[in-house]
């Protein structure tokens, strides 16, 4: 099983940027599916962006499309999350998760095997 650690959360104005950082460790990150998802407080987990395992494709969520970029280097069992042009909304803890399975179901928090502790991202206006 995999092991994920996300950090590069913190307080940021709105129209700033910020860049999130997901590493891992126990297993090849080549294997993985890897996803970002998001949770506010008093809100359900949501989908951010997801990457395929050789970063062939690229999801992401309507909400942060055209702000957001997901990347990841296997290399370095690393994922990242760049996120530009902040909004207050986009205020959550931000989790990495990986997906050993092949659900193409990206968007959907259930198929993810494992995930990170979180890191949260305040967006202050």
């Amino acid at each position: 099983q995999v092991q994920l650690v996300e950090s590069g959360g913190g307080l940021v104005q709105a129209g700033g940027s910020l860049s999130l950082s997901c590493a891992a460790s126990g297993r090849a990150l080549s294997v993985y599916v890897m996803g970002w998802f998001r949770q506010a407080p008093g809100k359900e987990r949501e989908f951010v962006a997801a990457i395929t395992r050789t970063s062939t494709n690229t999801y992401y969520a309507d909400s942060v499309k055209g702000r957001f970029t997901i990347s990841r280097d296997n290399a370095k069992n690393m994922v990242y999350l760049q996120m530009s042009s902040l909004k207050v909304e986009d205020t959550a803890i931000y989790y990495c998760a990986a997906e050993s399975g092949y659900s193409y179901s990206y968007s959907d928090y259930t198929k993810y095997d494992a995930w990170g502790q979180g890191t949260q991202v305040t967006v202050s206006s």
